[in-house]
């Protein structure tokens, strides 16, 4: 073998320790995630509310909430008068969930149900004084984690937002269960977009929509999220609060 061969093998050797070192990492970085999302999660969320209140009774509820339930309160606050059918559609709530959880809130006086005159069947949910307490309390903490959250990605520049929205993408379309060959591989097509995509090209159209690459790239993560169900803006929502807190 000559000199300059066995110079490329020791490199493609080095470069791959060096991935197998990387990956190791991330494996531990997400164990953290996960354990860390496990102790906290819907806890901090239920202790900053309740920190806000002066109201016995919204702290009392707030204290044995769950997350559908302020789930299915953001929805009767937003769309009251409102049906249960309505709710299941517009958030992905079970019908099921939806009518145990409303008539759970009713008997906590958190909503209020009424039945349409001519249509006993047709029941509407509207909220009561304390169910407005929780539902703009629940508002709050949001317009404060999305305050967080664009501090947070404000120190990342254009491209590396660019590739942590790609890896978010990836990671709704993964399974960690399917073996790696049955996940889908992006179509040549898209691997060619996303190669010949130059940071240049990003902030060109950036501009031309009246936006900073920052601002742009931010506003495309926001949007991810506010597609993502309940169930995958949860574990979006544990990643994003796991990195505030590095």
């Amino acid at each position: 073998m000559s000199l300059s061969s066995r110079s490329q093998s020791s490199v493609e050797q080095s470069a791959h320790i060096e991935k197998q070192l990387l990956l190791q990492e991330m494996m531990r970085q997400i164990a953290n995630v996960q354990q860390k999302f496990q102790s906290e999660g819907e806890d901090e969320e239920r202790r900053w509310m309740m920190a806000r209140t002066s109201d016995a009774k919204v702290a009392a509820f707030l204290k044995d909430s769950t997350v559908i339930m302020l789930h299915v309160i953001d929805a009767i606050g937003e769309l009251e008068p409102v049906n249960g059918i309505t709710i299941s559609k517009r958030f992905g709530i079970p019908r099921g969930s939806v009518s145990k959880i409303t008539r759970r809130l009713a008997e906590q006086h958190i909503v209020q149900a009424e039945s349409l005159e001519g249509n006993k069947k047709e029941v509407l949910f509207h909220l009561t004084p304390i169910g407005k307490q929780i539902y703009d309390l629940h508002k709050q903490l949001h317009t404060h984690m999305e305050l967080n959250i664009r501090k947070f990605l404000g120190r990342y520049d254009a491209e590396q937002m660019l590739f942590l929205i790609t890896c978010l993408q990836d990671t709704v379309k993964a399974s960690w269960v399917r073996d790696a060959t049955d996940t889908p591989e992006p179509s040549g097509e898209e691997e060619s977009g996303r190669g010949n995509r130059s940071e240049g090209d990003s902030n060109a159209e950036a501009e031309v929509n009246g936006a900073t690459p920052e601002t742009a790239a931010i506003s495309e993560i926001v949007a991810m999220l506010q597609q993502l169900d309940a169930r995958s803006l949860k574990k979006a929502k544990a990643l994003l609060q796991a990195a505030f807190d590095d």
